[in-house]
């Protein structure tokens, strides 16, 4: 298009002029080119209806010159809405992902929970949340929180701690520098996260000229820092000089398609790769140097080797607590890292040798740079010996023909044996997602979405919804506890609505295993943590178990077609079926709310109280103050 089709303005409202400039936005890398801001959810109330709400209908029916489609659907939770944003965005290896608003007040901080789950996961999603008036002449309007020591603060400031970019459109020009800002945060590979931007209700509905330039065709490349040659070298110098080194593969990985470079440095050097939950998949779990998921619900055989492994390479991870163990797992005195990370702050820790670089970039150099390097054939023969011995415990948590009830090991079993390799398993909180790092042998990059930086209860429902529109090729199969359930089903409503076909996977135990098993270990006693009936006001594990509630019954009236099975046979079958049909489909079975789970190699910091009446936090106490002894700062 000629210069001078972009000369002139044109009248539109706020709303309107997101809308438009939003349709015009595309990220690219590696020369593929695709919509950055694909469609859009929205809870609509007094705060957007007649704004952001006003503009996507405008959209649909009757788009401005040079506006492209901004698809709508309806979600029914604010928070849902987020997770199926962020979720999407994982799936796209955060090329892409949709924008969320939602009306002023409540609905507006219902989604701060989303936006931390976001950043927490350094995954990209586009906020827009309603806000009080600018002209402050309706004041207080319905719904607005009154601070008496200033006018100029709204529920929406609570974005601005969870939020990578925040910004408030008090006047219609500033959108201009606020969207472009915008953009970069999104399409930023190592400081991207929620981006949150307030929409004064009255602002949203302001006409404005708006230079025609601001809606031509965007596109924001999404950059691949190349590595520093001084660090590529001392990073070289400390691999050269381990014994026994350890990579610690994480989402950067995966995020980077750098899948394939990690599985030939692995194999030219002979390297054992470990792998975070984030970072499952980024190799084959049959590649001859993966060792599986490391850290406190790891498996033994990447633990093993990482209690005494003398040098750590950290690819693509932020060193979270679980993969530390809580600063213990690393055992070895002279232990040393190096990270490789697109941000500097994850690639500074664990006072690490930095490489700041893309996952990919950096590893295509290594790749050069350590051809003539291998590990010891004893180092490798080691390697192999714990592959094999971590495999014979997962064949036996996969297949323990357990009853009346079936463990859940037994159900994840099934699934990764059903389930192909372009298939999606979906995951976040309670005690799958530790069995399944442990457990689940992941073939492809694609496989697993274990959300465990936030591990939000309730993400599982929405999230499989955003999966399956980045992924509409795949079978999607979210694992949902009944704990999770009663957090946040609210959308099956809308998968029913937009015949989304997924697989919900309903596990019932009649308790939250996680935190039971938890406080159990902890000398609490599993209090509060089983559905027992109240009557007297206690919560122990005498009372009376409540099975009352009937999730089947109540996903079924969402509009789900759903199996009620039995076993793992019944289970089995029970897939296919839902594996055949074109509809939303969950699959309920009663599992075994004590496991077991697969044996631990490892440890987590929960504190226990140091004085307590009861024999069992006190005895608890004990053994904390013991397997805290190896804990320390990695100076």
């Amino acid at each position: 298009m000629s210069n001078e089709a972009y000369q002139g303005t044109v009248t539109l409202t706020v709303a309107q002029a997101t809308i438009r400039f939003l349709s015009n936005q595309y990220s690219e890398r590696d020369g593929v080119e695709q919509r950055l801001i694909p469609g859009a959810f929205g809870i609509f109330g007094h705060g957007n209806v007649a704004g952001i709400g006003q503009a996507l209908l405008q959209n649909e029916i009757n788009p401005a010159e040079g506006e492209n489609d901004m698809p709508y659907i309806m979600p029914r939770n604010e928070q849902g809405q987020v997770h199926a944003a962020a979720a999407f965005a994982k799936a796209t290896n955060r090329m892409q992902t949709w924008m969320c608003t939602a009306s002023i007040g409540p609905g507006s901080l219902n989604m701060v929970t989303g936006a931390a789950l976001a950043t927490t996961n350094r995954v990209p999603v586009l906020l827009f949340p309603s806000d009080q008036f600018a002209t402050r002449i309706p004041d207080p309007v319905l719904q607005q929180l009154e601070d008496p020591t200033t006018l100029d603060i709204s529920v929406n400031d609570c974005f601005r701690p969870v939020s990578r970019f925040f910004d408030r459109i008090n006047r219609p020009e500033q959108l201009i520098p606020s969207l472009l800002g915008a953009m970069r945060v999104l399409t930023d590979p190592a400081e991207t996260g929620a981006v949150t931007i307030a929409m004064p209700q009255d602002v949203q509905a302001e006409k404005y000229d708006w230079p025609v330039e601001f809606f031509a065709r965007r596109v924001w490349h999404v950059r691949r820092p190349p590595a520093e040659k001084a660090a590529l070298a001392r990073a070289v110098e400390r691999i050269r000089a381990a014994k026994r080194p350890l990579i610690v593969a994480g989402g950067g990985v995966i995020y980077a398609e750098a899948s394939e470079q990690l599985r030939e440095f692995a194999r030219q050097t002979g390297i054992p790769v470990a792998d975070t939950q984030a970072g499952k998949g980024a190799i084959n779990f049959d590649h001859e140097c993966a060792v599986g998921g490391v850290g406190s619900t790891g498996g033994d055989a990447a633990n093993h080797l990482a209690d005494t492994a003398d040098l750590v390479i950290g690819i693509g991870t932020r060193f979270s607590d679980f993969t530390t163990a809580s600063k213990t797992q690393f055992k070895n005195q002279d232990v040393g890292f190096v990270n490789i990370n697109v941000g500097a702050f994850d690639a500074a820790k664990q006072s690490a040798v930095m490489v700041v670089a893309d996952a990919r970039e950096a590893l295509t150099e290594l790749i050069d740079l350590l051809k003539d390097h291998r590990v010891d054939a004893a180092y490798s023969a080691e390697i192999a010996a714990e592959k094999q011995a971590w495999e014979r415990v997962t064949q036996e948590c996969y297949h323990r023909d357990q009853t009346p009830l079936p463990a859940q090991t037994e159900v994840f079993g099934a699934l990764n044996e059903l389930m192909g390799e372009d298939d999606v398993v979906i995951n976040a909180a309670g005690s799958m997602p530790g069995d399944l790092q442990a457990l689940w042998q992941a073939r492809t990059p694609v496989q697993y979405h274990v959300e465990y930086a936030f591990s939000c209860m309730g993400y599982e429902v929405p999230a499989a919804m955003g999966v399956k529109l980045a992924r509409p090729e795949s079978e999607v199969v979210a694992i949902v506890g009944d704990g999770t359930y009663q957090m946040l089903p609210m959308e099956l409503a809308t998968v029913v609505q937009e015949n989304i076909k997924v697989i919900y996977v309903l596990l019932q135990n009649y308790g939250f295993a996680s935190i039971g098993g938890l406080s159990e270990s902890r000398g609490s006693q599993r209090f509060g943590t089983k559905y027992r009936q109240r009557g007297t006001g206690s919560h122990l594990a005498d009372d009376e178990l409540i099975k009352g509630v009937d999730i089947a019954a109540n996903a079924a009236s969402w509009g789900l077609d759903v199996i009620k099975v039995n076993g793992i046979q019944e289970f089995r079958e029970a897939y296919r079926k839902a594996e055949a049909s074109d509809r939303p489909t969950m699959i309920h079975i009663e599992t075994d709310l004590y496991g077991p789970n697969p044996p631990s190699s490892s440890w987590w910091d929960v504190p226990v109280s140091q004085v307590s009446t009861l024999d069992s936090t006190r005895t608890a106490y004990e053994q904390h103050v013991e397997s805290r002894r190896p804990q320390r700062h990695y100076l």
